[in-house]
């Protein structure tokens, strides 16, 4: 397979060269294989983008409302929106991973044991509860014992409480979900659908989920997306029936029989935001982000950090808005001068922007001045 071959198959199956026409938002985002949520904003941007004629307000009633979609820690231990129906998958298969040796120093610590006392803490007072993270603490640390609500966690010029540090550990369990905002609050909750007894598996059934999205790939590109160790993403990929193909003459793999790619190379103008999962799961980084773009898009190698355009598959830029009431400010920087075509392209981009934002955009293309995103 040509790399052109690869991007116009990943663009399809991301729905980013055509709008979903199935399911919704959790439709989107089972498509995309969970959107990154630690800014809330662009992942509402994210999904929407991919439905026709969606609003963020669309993603929240699917999130608040509907409860179709949930937030919780997903891959790589951050914040992602995942389909609620696929969520016995996720738990499964997330739970699974090797959590490797603490990065806490003795005296801050929990040993295994008491980590499963959290866990099963947060189980129990989220049941048919939301609560902030201070009545969160507090019920765990009722639950278990005062060890459990130490501040002996560094974080943000402040201290947390021993207990903290198993939260992605408790989300990948199944334990809990992001709950409303309460105020200006967080708040934590139970899965809205019934996980059953929380069995942890192979993972195969990611793996599977991925390569319908992201194929070809290989598990080392499985383990860096995961956050996982080599291992288990091989022993996970070896549980699965594939196929081997060439990517630009290197070994991949997808599916068994799923070695088809669309006839037209891939053709656009998006503009897609930060952490969007297209971006975060492209690899080869070397072919989606060739060239300039690596120095100009590229954050120490991580992928999403910038908001980037995206022309014909490739990113040949970079943008940034900045909204101020309903007026919303788009600046783009491309890498290279655009013609009338594709600039008319990303005008009609940029209205699509204000539409998801409930605003009035304006475009200006120039210098983004704005740094990465942490």
């Amino acid at each position: 397979m040509t790399w052109s071959q690869v991007s116009a198959r990943r663009l399809a199956r991301a729905g980013l060269a055509g709008p979903v026409e199935d399911g919704g938002p959790a439709g989107a985002v089972a498509r995309m294989c969970g959107a990154h949520a630690q800014v809330m904003s662009a992942a509402e941007m994210s999904v929407a983008l991919r439905l026709d004629g969606a609003t963020r307000a669309d993603v929240r009633e699917a999130l608040w409302g509907e409860r179709t979609l949930v937030k919780t820690h997903g891959p790589r231990g951050t914040v992602h929106l995942l389909p609620a129906r696929d969520l016995p998958m996720w738990v499964a298969a997330m739970s699974s991973i090797p959590t490797g040796k603490s990065p806490f120093p003795d005296g801050v610590r929990m040993t295994a044991e008491r980590t499963e006392q959290v866990v099963a803490a947060i189980r129990e007072v989220l049941d048919g509860r939301a609560l902030t993270v201070d009545e969160l603490s507090e019920a765990v640390v009722e639950a278990t014992g005062p060890w459990a609500g130490d501040l002996v966690m560094p974080a943000f010029q402040t201290m947390w409480p021993r207990w903290r540090q198993a939260m992605a550990l408790a989300a990948h369990r199944g334990a809990f979900v992001y709950g409303p905002v309460r105020g200006r609050k967080v708040t934590y909750t139970a899965p809205p659908v019934d996980l059953g007894p929380v069995t942890r598996q192979d993972g195969g059934a990611l793996v599977r989920a991925y390569l319908r999205a992201y194929g070809p790939a290989t598990p080392e590109h499985f383990a860096q997306w995961a956050g996982a160790p080599r291992g288990w993403a091989a022993a996970a990929f070896g549980l699965v029936e594939l196929e081997e193909v060439r990517l630009e003459g290197r070994p991949a793999w997808v599916l068994a029989g799923d070695t088809g790619t669309p006839d037209e190379p891939p053709r656009g103008v998006r503009l897609l935001p930060y952490f969007d999962a297209y971006l975060v799961a492209g690899r080869p980084r070397e072919l989606l982000y060739a060239g300039e773009a690596a120095r100009r898009a590229l954050a120490g190698g991580q992928a999403g950090n910038y908001p980037v355009l995206l022309v014909d598959g490739q990113v040949a830029g970079v943008w940034h808005q900045r909204r101020s009431g309903r007026r919303i400010e788009v600046t783009v920087e491309p890498l290279a001068e655009l013609t009338a075509d594709r600039l008319c392209a990303l005008k009609e981009q940029v209205e699509r922007i204000g539409g998801i934002l409930e605003g009035t955009p304006r475009l200006t293309v120039g210098p983004v001045r704005v740094g990465a995103h942490a």
